[in-house]
């Protein structure tokens, strides 16, 4: 079932241009001349069928099409078309009472008021602003060349490897756990595993023996991470360490963690194309808002912005605190 209050709001976003459209229409002189005449004799298509009616005001199918186009229930199973149905005629009623609304706010002078007149202009400048930003995306959408030189230039961005975390928990010293190793005894496993890792023995055989008990975690399959996945010190270890390889990630009271890097390798770029085209894009329309921002001249008060403090009355008590307007230096 669709929220009401979501449809209301999709429709006050409209209403306001379909009672704007309505009044203009109410206000033209109908033309009398042959022409026009022949012209309403023309069958009107299914698209320009009036089907709302509130007051003076009609609404054609296309219209209301175009308002509910993106809120209406889509692709409804064939056992729930009379939920859809309802649903419909419930998007109908909606439209027609948020439409009823806005034409007696229109009579009783409402839209006159300064605070809905500023909420309109709020509204009008969100609807241009969307606008304009999608027309900045379209326009700046990376070429693959784009693509590839990226990748390229950040190819170490998407490795990723293959690791074992093992946890030694610790008890005592500081620690929270209530149950592990003393720190003594986890430093002592922990030497014993790295020494035999070095060695060429066998250190995994070492690490299933803490799984089996209360005092450690080891686990069972490799797990793959990107960079940047992991925490911050296990990151730093695990993208530093060689193949094969055991060694200290993290030591403190509760426990100690240490990683064995199984394997290590490449996203290609077919594989993060998508990841790579979203920070790609981004950089465009950083640099792009960035430009527009330097060419338009757009200038903010730095000690209004900074301190939430009232500006200076005098625009010139402002400049010594405050960076000046482009263009004016």
């Amino acid at each position: 079932m669709i929220s009401l209050r979501i449809v209301f709001y999709a429709f006050l976003t409209t209403a306001v241009a379909v009672v704007g459209h309505a009044q203009d229409s109410r206000g033209e002189k109908p033309e009398t001349n042959s022409s026009s005449s022949a012209a309403t004799k023309k069958p009107r298509s299914s698209s320009d069928r009036v089907i709302i009616k509130v007051g003076g005001v009609q609404v054609t199918e296309k219209e209301f099409e175009a308002s509910i186009g993106e809120i209406e229930p889509k692709g409804g199973e064939p056992d729930k078309g009379g939920e859809v149905e309802k649903n419909r005629r419930r998007l109908g009623d909606d439209y027609a009472t948020v439409l009823m609304l806005s034409e007696l706010a229109v009579a009783n002078h409402l839209d006159s008021s300064p605070d809905i007149r500023q909420k309109l202009a709020v509204a009008r400048m969100q609807v241009l602003s969307d606008a304009q930003f999608s027309r900045l995306l379209s326009e700046t959408t990376p070429s693959s060349e784009e693509l590839s030189k990226y990748y390229d230039a950040h190819a170490s961005d998407f490795d990723r490897v293959q690791v074992r975390r093992l946890f030694i928990w610790k008890v005592g010293g500081g620690s929270k756990n209530t149950h592990g190793l003393s720190p003594e005894d986890a430093k002592a496993r922990e030497a014993a595993i790295l020494q035999a890792s070095a060695s060429g023995a066998e250190a995994e055989k070492l690490a299933e023996m803490l799984n089996r008990s209360e005092q450690g975690l080891f686990d069972a399959q490799p797990l793959t991470f990107t960079r940047g996945e992991l925490p911050a010190n296990l990151n730093k270890v695990a993208f530093s360490m060689k193949v094969g390889a055991w060694a200290e990630a993290e030591d403190t009271p509760d426990r100690t963690i240490l990683l064995y890097l199984v394997g290590r390798d490449r996203q290609s770029l077919v594989e993060v194309k998508s990841q790579v085209e979203k920070l790609v894009h981004g950089e465009k329309m950083e640099a792009k808002l960035n430009q527009l921002k330097k060419n338009t001249g757009v200038w903010m008060d730095k000690q209004y912005f900074s301190s939430g403090s009232a500006v200076a009355n005098d625009p010139g008590e402002q400049r010594p605190v405050s960076d000046p307007p482009s263009g004016t230096r």
